[in-house]
């Protein structure tokens, strides 16, 4: 047990076991939840594997957000079921659960201003009271690196730009060390090269053996980087497969009601999605 285990005498948890690529650490099962007298999921499931990517892909409205919610346990169900590691997710206590899941929401606020290394260290907070409480510094250190925060790490989270804002945050979720990762919209506020660089942690982190699902709008970014893709249209899911299945220009253009063309990319095969646009 760390030291504020022992002195505060927190109690011992059990850590995350090994888990085993494919897994599920994640699924949702026939899921039902109205938000304000309408049905934001109508029966939607899906599974987050280990070792995977998953983008959750969709209009604005279609429940991508809800859905990422509900898999973190934050927003319960009216009908259906959601399972973490295989239990049910009402059923895991606040700290177990955030041993097991790290959630990056579409905002990142704070009250007060905190220097971008305190907010970072936050995410180590789960793991107060274990063996695993030892690694804080070396976990902080790694996630700001990783995340192109360490210049400003004494900055004021409050002084810093809305992209630099969201790659603490998602810096803050690295240093939590989850095996499941809940990205919503996680390249929104970021230019080009940020975007590419949060997508290309999704890709380490699953290589690492996490599994990692993560709300895009851009369908690029999705086609690029994401093993498995779900497109949500109203609360349900039109497809689910890999991109390079998924990412069909008829369908995306009635998901959309949006024309949308999709063509292989010249070097890598991998689908480029554009809306159909006027011009000679």
């Amino acid at each position: 047990m760390g030291m504020i285990g022992r002195l505060f005498g927190v109690p011992e948890r059990a850590l995350p076991g090994p888990v085993a690529p494919g897994d599920v650490l994640a699924e949702a099962v026939d899921a039902r939840l109205a938000l304000g007298g309408r049905e934001v999921l109508a029966g939607v499931s899906v599974a987050a594997r280990a070792g995977e990517v998953l983008a959750l892909v969709g209009p604005n409205g279609a429940g991508k957000s809800t859905l990422l919610a509900a898999l973190a346990a934050d927003l319960p169900l009216a009908s259906g079921a959601v399972r973490v590691c295989g239990r049910a997710a009402g059923d895991w206590p606040p700290p177990e659960l955030a041993l097991r899941r790290a959630v990056l929401p579409q905002s990142a606020t704070l009250s007060f201003p905190f220097p971008v290394e305190d907010v970072v260290r936050m995410g180590r907070a789960p793991w107060a009271g274990t063996r695993l409480e030892e690694d804080d510094d070396k976990v902080v250190r790694e996630a700001m690196a990783a995340t192109e925060v360490t210049a400003f790490a004494a900055r004021p989270f409050s002084a810093l730009s809305g992209g630099e804002r969201a790659r603490v945050a998602l810096a803050r979720v690295l240093a939590q060390r989850a095996p499941l990762l809940l990205l919503d919209e996680p390249t929104a506020a970021l230019d080009l090269r940020h975007q590419e660089l949060v997508l290309r942690i999704c890709r380490e982190r699953a290589a690492a053996g996490d599994a990692v699902v993560v709300v895009l709008h851009d369908l690029g970014l999705a086609a690029a980087y994401a093993d498995r893709a779900v497109v949500l249209r109203s609360g349900t899911v039109a497809a689910d497969g890999a991109p390079c299945d998924v990412f069909d220009a008829e369908l995306l253009s009635g998901v959309y009601r949006q024309p949308i063309e999709v063509f292989p990319h010249p070097r890598t095969g991998k689908p480029l999605v554009t809306p159909v646009r006027g011009g000679d």
